[in-house]
């Protein structure tokens, strides 16, 4: 490996002018910058950034932890970090956890070893100790996505209130036999989700029957096939609904082929609306009526949270920052 001495030699000048030049932290003379940088290009030198970080204190690194990348949300939301962290001169670091604890646990650990500034995290489980010691140690960190209904800092959506506006939305055009699929209930967003949808039954005087509640409770990202397995149970038993709330568009999108599979037709015979509004929604046939999530904004705000809380401008503590979402209305609601 090229050191900064070897660097300094075939430029003709000292290690402290090389430095000087790299870290920008003085004046030097633009003759003399070309030489260093001719220096540096020639023997193909890279600056250890990690011992000066050391030294320093700080290594400019942050740490998201995700936990599942097959998820089609977490791409957006990393990236919405990454971009983020490029404008302070952060590098980003994934670590992905197949939705298990123990890994997630195992991420947390490496990450620190590996001296990364602050973590994000979406958690794996509803686990909260781990999490709780990060917090006790005065860490860096940020939760997004998932809560665990603990005082954290963390840049989440209102899922309660999101569902139960879709819900309202489809009792006010008319439908009264709602069904849902309401995801994993041992992750609080999905069982926020449930509860919106509950709750949003109840205050229109509507019947909340456990018929219509289906879905699969499993980790598993092959939500497209649980939805379609939810709605296809529900037709093939002759249970009668005339619209479904599902908790994820890919359950959405599932839940329409099974619908279609039956003869019959969305929205025509029933509504279908999602949640999420990832990009391909609108691109199905129908296109799909869903809850919007500002994923890349999450993934930006989670990281400038961060890096105020790594710099000392905010106290570690347990900042919540609700981000908006929209309800869209397409083709596959009447």
């Amino acid at each position: 490996m090229v050191t900064i001495k070897e660097v300094a030699k075939k430029a003709g000048v000292s290690p402290s002018t090389v430095s000087r030049v790299l870290n920008k932290t003085a004046v030097v003379k633009d003759s003399t910058r070309k030489k260093v940088l001719d220096a540096i290009n020639l023997l193909d030198y890279r600056p250890n950034f990690l011992a000066q970080g050391l030294k320093e204190g700080k290594t400019k690194t942050i740490g998201i932890i995700i936990p599942n990348i097959r998820n089609p949300i977490y791409p957006v939301v990393t990236r919405g970090a990454e971009d983020a962290a490029k404008k302070f001169d952060y590098t980003v670091v994934l670590s992905n956890t197949d939705e298990n604890t123990e890994t997630e646990k195992q991420s947390i650990q490496n990450l620190r070893e590996r001296w990364v500034d602050g973590l994000i995290i979406a958690p794996a489980g509803k686990e909260i100790e781990h999490i709780l010691e990060l917090q006790r140690k005065g860490f860096p960190m940020v939760l997004i996505v998932r809560n665990l209904d603990i005082p954290v800092n963390a840049v989440l959506i209102d899922n309660y209130r999101a569902a139960y506006d879709a819900v309202s939305f489809l009792i006010k055009t008319g439908h009264k036999r709602i069904a849902i699929i309401k995801g994993n209930q041992q992750l609080a967003l999905y069982r926020d989700r449930f509860n919106g949808y509950k709750q949003a039954l109840i205050d229109s005087g509507i019947f909340v029957a456990n018929e219509l509640i289906t879905g699969d409770d499993s980790d598993s990202v092959q939500w497209s096939l649980d939805g379609y397995n939810a709605i296809n149970g529900l037709l093939t038993q002759g249970i009668q609904f005339d619209a479904v709330f599902a908790t994820t568009d890919l359950r959405a999108i599932g839940a329409i082929r099974a619908i279609k599979d039956h003869q019959l037709k969305v929205p025509n015979d029933i509504s279908v609306i999602g949640f999420d509004n990832l990009d391909f929604s609108s691109l199905i046939d129908p296109p799909l009526s869903t809850v919007s999530q500002p994923f890349y904004d999450i993934g930006a705000r989670a990281v400038n949270k961060l890096i105020q809380l790594i710099e000392g401008e905010t106290k570690i503590g347990n900042s919540l920052e609700i981000m908006p979402t929209e309800l869209i209305i397409r083709k596959s609601t009447k």
